[in-house]
């Protein structure tokens, strides 16, 4: 059966796309103090809970964050994600930096990947809910797959994980918020229709 293409499809790119422009244009690559999740400013200084997505430790790390929110954008866009979709995850966004104070030791933190796994549960939940046959049972192997990763990435552990590939230590709390977020972002989303 053929889907029509929706309008709507394209907020979902867009918001990936704001993701990766805003390191690209105003942070770029390394410390930035002033736009880093840091829990102690959170309440002082709220535009934390957006910008730390565009704060990128490493080269390495924007080019992976890159490569990622082109695959989440292609797979929303695949999904033709609506409106209410594309909102859940943009309320995930800042969601998603606001359960890291969950765990104060993370003193600073800057990356897209939690946004990112995020925009994966949102869509493959949102798929699993509205549709039938492949199509969900495909979103529940990559809700389960997304699941199984953050799981075996192990987020409870205090010591964070030095990414060699990276050149960064990993904050594999930040994917597993994601995912918890997104999922509870698309429910209530989906309980608005």
């Amino acid at each position: 059966m053929a889907r029509r293409f929706r309008l709507s499809s394209l907020a979902w790119p867009a918001l990936a796309l704001l993701g990766l422009l805003a390191p690209a244009l105003a942070s770029g690559v390394g410390a930035h103090p002033a736009i880093d999740w840091q829990p102690g400013r959170a309440l002082e200084e709220p535009w934390r809970l957006w910008s730390a997505a565009w704060v990128h430790l490493s080269r390495q790390h924007l080019v992976v964050n890159a490569a990622a929110a082109l695959v989440v954008a292609m797979f929303g866009v695949a999904a033709q994600m609506p409106a209410r979709a594309t909102l859940a995850w943009a309320l995930a966004w800042p969601l998603t930096h606001a359960a890291l104070a969950l765990r104060p030791e993370i003193s600073h933190y800057g990356g897209l990947s939690g946004v990112l796994h995020a925009g994966v549960a949102v869509v493959a939940l949102w798929l699993v809910r509205a549709e039938v046959g492949w199509r969900r049972a495909i979103a529940a192997l990559v809700l389960g797959g997304v699941t199984l990763k953050v799981l075996l990435e192990a987020p409870w552990r205090s010591e964070l994980p030095l990414s060699a590939a990276l050149g960064i230590t990993t904050v594999p709390f930040a994917h597993a918020a994601g995912v918890v977020v997104g999922c509870v972002a698309a429910t209530v989303m989906w309980r608005r229709q």
